[in-house]
């Protein structure tokens, strides 16, 4: 057991601490909105599988519009499922541009409040603008007019879809959840270092430190093997 949990450790690191490659890699500008929408019912469903039917079955759903996201389903928990487009990334990260990403996540409320007016705001301005720069710009000043905020306690997501597409580099990746925190040092909870299950992202951009942790079934309730990324 030892030996399976420290292999999927090395695994999650190796991907999420991965170098940015070179700004004339595959994806070095935005490509037609077209191929980053998807149908309606279609987005619906795989924003659903983000996490378990008992969940998203009363969450809002929301999809990607030509203007941005919008309400599809009213919801009636408080959880808010959508599927993150690439510039919800870093923008340093070589995927940021990829047409193909689709990441499948369910917001908890508390998450919700800060999270999705996060994802709004970038997704209006690379809509508006196609530049990370002019997003970036965007994000710091709202954050300053306190047009955003950082997660409250108790901020978390899933992101337990096996449909989802969350990089060239690993596939759908593995299911994991997901802690936001404000901004701190990951090695507080003790991320990151070998045999710890949890992995820490400190975005500056964001203004927080998103914790994971890989777990070892799908939404679908089967299990994950140690080998998918």
């Amino acid at each position: 057991m030892k030996l399976r949990r420290l292999g999927l450790v090395v695994m999650f690191a190796a991907a999420w601490q991965a170098k940015a490659q070179d700004a004339k890699g595959p994806y070095p500008s935005m490509a037609p909105l077209d191929q980053y929408l998807m149908e309606t019912n279609t987005e619906t469903a795989l924003a659903r599988t983000a996490a378990p039917g008992s969940i998203s079955r009363d969450a809002e759903i929301m999809v990607l519009g030509q203007h941005g996201y919008e309400t599809a389903v009213k919801g009636k928990n408080g959880f808010v499922c959508m599927v993150w487009r690439s510039w919800t990334a870093g923008t340093d990260d070589p995927d940021f541009w990829n047409p193909k990403l689709r990441a499948p996540i369910c917001l908890n409320p508390v998450a919700a409040r800060s999270q999705v007016p996060l994802t709004l705001k970038k997704t209006e301005v690379i809509l508006a603008s196609r530049s990370k720069d002019q997003m970036a710009e965007a994000i710091k000043a709202a954050f300053d007019r306190k047009e955003l905020s950082t997660p409250e306690t108790g901020a978390m997501c899933y992101m337990m879809s096996k449909q989802g597409y969350l990089s060239d580099r690993d596939g759908h990746w593995h299911p994991h959840l997901m802690f936001f925190l404000p901004l701190t040092d990951p090695a507080v909870w003790g991320a990151g270092p070998p045999g710890s299950p949890v992995l820490g992202v400190k975005s500056t951009l964001d203004r927080f430190t998103l914790f994971l942790i890989p777990i070892g079934q799908w939404s679908d309730g089967t299990a994950a093997a140690v080998d998918e990324h």
